[in-house]
């Protein structure tokens, strides 16, 4: 029986930077670093993948958890830094905060891109969605009315 998301995974061109966004901006601390040379029938036959080698950390905060990997091969495909979320696959990643507006400033200020500013919908909360250095996107979601939040009146 499934219990739960128990981590995301991102793959990244510069781990060292993808680490420190997310432990300087969003409080992760570095659970575990792993590695593989090329050759682990494992790691290959797990992903699907021949030939694959990779620096990885584990980032957590709280219950919950980043995978980083940066693969040395075989070589990956850039993603565009500006993929539309309406593109197949994993849109983003949503963190709930206290206060949506403060994060805003506080991240905008530390060079993040977002696509507009927060937005109430109306409904209980407000969200906005900015990116990781590598352009993935990321949801800030602010929840204050639990009763309302994600129903639409109608």
């Amino acid at each position: 029986m499934i219990q739960k998301i128990h981590h995301t995974a991102i793959s990244t061109p510069d781990l060292e930077r993808s680490v420190a966004f997310y432990c300087e901006l969003f409080g992760f601390e570095v659970l575990v670093e792993m590695a593989w040379p090329v050759g682990s029938e494992l790691s290959d036959t797990v992903m699907g993948i021949e030939g694959t080698a990779a620096n990885a950390v584990m980032l957590r905060r709280g219950d919950c958890m980043i995978e980083v990997f940066e693969f040395s091969s075989p070589e990956a495909k850039p993603q565009a830094p500006a993929r539309p979320v309406c593109d197949h696959g994993i849109t983003h990643m949503c963190f709930l905060v206290d206060d949506i507006r403060a994060e805003y400033v506080r991240l905008s200020d530390a060079g993040m891109r977002f696509h507009c500013p927060p937005q109430d919908v109306g409904a209980g909360s407000a969200y906005t969605y900015g990116r990781d250095p590598d352009g993935n996107v990321i949801e800030l979601l602010e929840v204050y009315d639990e009763q309302n939040a994600f129903h639409v009146a109608s």
